[in-house]
């Protein structure tokens, strides 16, 4: 893994860089490491298909580790608000734990709202660096059928005020320019989107699509 994009303030701390390298890990895991990025609004459908999706792949014999947002503010970002800069600082250190698993051959699969372009693209620019795959999957669901959804109640709660900053309602969410992949989860199913990414990664981390499920 390449040295930090971002180096730190600390003159005293200093990169170790490792003696093995990305071909030495994939050659150990039997298959390249790779970050699926899903972004989307609450309620679009990224929890749903990253679990599904982790699932699929363990099963293809596919190693991967599913991070969700939601989880990590169970420990890794336990603490840390809703503001601008605490999403930011969320987005980089799912980013940088993401790095780390893909880093070692697993297919990292990351499912957050991450409404800021910026914070994204420092994260692929982190993985561009360290030579490791980043896929950016919008999972794209129309404000009205996401909060239609609203699986946790969080619309309800910031259309009546009691949320301050709710990403879609009074903060916004700035959809990805390029993204590598695009679900329309009020039009596609969940099989479908699930088999779309599924074969996309295994490209990615094997060179070839999963086998058939018998």
């Amino acid at each position: 893994m390449q040295e930090s994009v971002d180096q730190p303030a600390d003159p005293n701390v200093r990169w170790h860089a490792s003696a093995a390298d990305a071909a030495l890990r994939a050659r150990c895991a039997g298959q390249r490491g790779v970050t699926a990025w899903l972004t989307g609004l609450s309620g679009s459908g990224k929890s749903t298909i990253a679990v599904e999706l982790e699932h699929r792949l363990l099963q293809a014999g596919c190693l991967s580790v599913c991070l969700d947002g939601d989880n990590l503010r169970h420990g890794l970002n336990a603490g840390i608000g809703f503001d601008a800069a605490a999403r930011q600082e969320a987005v980089r250190r799912a980013g940088e734990a993401a790095l780390l698993i893909a880093g070692s051959g697993v297919v990292s699969i990351v499912g957050m709202i991450s409404p800021y372009r910026t914070d994204r693209d420092r994260v692929r620019a982190r993985h561009v660096a360290a030579g490791i795959p980043f896929i950016e999957v919008h999972v794209d669901a129309p404000l009205a059928v996401a909060e239609g959804r609203d699986p946790k109640g969080l619309y309800a709660k910031a259309r009546a005020g009691e949320i301050k900053g709710f990403t879609g309602i009074d903060d916004p969410y700035e959809a990805p320019l390029h993204a590598e992949v695009v679900l329309h989860t009020a039009e596609q199913s969940l099989a479908a989107c699930v088999a779309e990414l599924q074969k996309c990664l295994m490209i990615q981390s094997h060179g070839a699509p999963a086998a058939p499920r018998l």
